[in-house]
């Protein structure tokens, strides 16, 4: 499928001139569920069960206990839409937020490698919440999704990794966007609308990379952005009116975010539906995106296949390792001076993931427990990992996340590894079992083994679906407490 066909007629006359925001409106408002290729139809059921797995998972993390406790506090919140993992039911917008929150919330969310952003704790929360305050179809959904999706990896891609080097959190930024797209989606909307709820959609993008500094605000971004690009959507819906062209005008979002300060960057000319590329099976971003198979920053992931990847192959222990060795990307090397005081900050701490890999034999959500930051064991060894810069991993971002990785074991071995991209990416993906495995491992606990299996079911099958109502609620709590905070 070629990303301008499935256009509506009175929208595809334009699009010779038009603009990057009016493009992708056109793009958004045109696509049917009849013209999404079988990769991008199994992509986005496969991205949604994840996601919703994710957002299960987290749901009782304290980033969302803190949402909903605050809340309370304010007044606000209460409604008739459930929140995955959740047993209180909330209005759409708080819905998205904590949705948003919990699906971000334990670093097991999806992601973009080409725009280094999380479409799915964004689109997925504003799409699931609005698709059942509207009991939209499941072909409606997956449209939205996918769209959505298109809007958050595109703008993101076309911004990084400028925006990354000014300190933006893509996942907020450009999230905001996939949200009001993937909201417009389900309201039906015309391209003038979309192109408007892009353009309100953009006075709320927000989020910054302090969060390296410590403290849980990073789990927060998804939840703003899915919160106010769906906001942006229904105040289109309420006849708001919103500036055109909001991505690549003079004062709008590429010059903001990605660097028009010298008045020589050109938003207009970004050629946007093409920006980050596309994977060989489909045109359509959602087929482009990875799983996350480790509960840390993907950054950290090529590393951490390495030295599992030695650890299997020369049947070595941690006990034999005197040193690592780790040369990577730019961005990537950046997280070799981040500390793991917190979960949060530990989750992103190239040394410790390292080590943990090393001591562990895996990455998993426990291995970041309080008990687990202070053992001794692991951090005398975080203290031998070093990350520096390789000019040819450099070279080869963001086209592909890779690392060098060399361990020298206590007796004088120097065991090599390459990984040119992690497992779970889009030409390395985890297989159709092992996101079910995943989302059983999650969901699980919360809901019973019993009723996770049901709800995984009619996942799969969501795009037969007349109603997605029925099938969000299964992914709920049963309505009233919730979880205890």
């Amino acid at each position: 499928m070629d990303l301008d066909t499935p256009l509506a007629p009175a929208t595809a006359s334009r699009l010779g001139t038009a603009g990057p925001t009016a493009r992708l409106a056109g793009f958004a408002a045109g696509l049917r569920y009849a013209a999404i290729d079988e990769a991008a139809r199994q992509a986005a059921r496969r991205h949604l069960i994840d996601t919703l797995g994710a957002m299960i998972a987290g749901a009782g993390q304290e980033a969302t206990t803190s949402g909903r406790n605050a809340m309370r506090a304010a007044g606000v919140g209460a409604g008739m839409v459930p929140v995955p993992g959740l047993g209180e039911r909330y209005d759409a917008l708080s819905a998205a937020w904590l949705g948003g929150t919990s699906a971000h919330g334990l670093e097991l969310d999806d992601g973009h490698r080409p725009g280094s952003v999380h479409p799915g704790a964004v689109v997925v929360p504003a799409s699931v919440s609005l698709a059942f305050l509207r009991h939209s179809s499941g072909e409606a959904l997956l449209t939205a999704i996918v769209a959505g999706y298109e809007a958050c990896c595109r703008i993101a891609a076309a911004s990084h990794p400028r925006a990354r080097w000014r300190g933006f959190h893509n996942t907020g930024t450009a999230g905001v966007f996939g949200a009001a797209v993937a909201g417009a989606s389900l309201m039906r909307m015309d391209a003038a609308a979309v192109e408007n709820a892009i353009g309100t959609a953009a006075s709320y993008a927000a989020g910054l990379f302090t969060f390296l500094g410590g403290g849980d605000v990073k789990r927060t971004h998804p939840g703003h952005a899915a919160r106010e690009g769906l906001m942006a959507a229904l105040l289109t819906e309420a006849g708001l009116p919103a500036p055109r062209g909001a991505l690549e005008m003079k004062e709008g979002f590429f010059h903001a975010y990605a660097g028009g300060d010298t008045g020589a960057f050109d938003g207009a000319a970004i050629d946007l539906m093409s920006a980050g590329g596309h994977h060989p099976d489909s045109p359509l971003a959602v087929a482009n995106c990875y799983i996350k198979p480790y509960a840390c920053c993907r950054h950290i992931h090529p590393g951490i296949d390495a030295v599992l990847a030695i650890l299997r192959e020369e049947g070595m222990t941690a006990e034999a390792v005197e040193r690592v060795e780790i040369g990577t990307y730019a961005i990537a090397a950046t997280h070799g001076a981040v500390g793991w005081s917190e979960m949060t900050t530990a989750q992103m701490s190239f040394p410790f993931v390292i080590a943990t890999a090393l001591r562990a034999g895996r990455v998993s959500l426990a291995d970041f427990s309080a008990a687990h930051r202070a053992d001794p064991e692991t951090l005398a060894l975080a203290g031998r990992v070093s990350v520096v810069v390789d000019p040819g991993c450099e070279a080869d971002y963001p086209s592909k996340r890779s690392a060098h990785v060399t361990v020298t074991t206590r007796d004088g071995r120097r065991l090599h590894r390459y990984v040119p991209e992690p497992f779970g990416g889009a030409r390395n993906r985890l297989s159709d079992d092992g996101i079910s495995a995943k989302f059983l491992d999650l969901a699980a606990p919360v809901l019973g083994a019993a009723a996770a299996e049901a709800v995984l079911g009619r996942l799969w099958r969501i795009d037969q679906a007349d109603d997605v109502a029925p099938i969000l609620e299964a992914a709920a709590l049963a309505g009233g407490g919730g979880r205890s905070v």
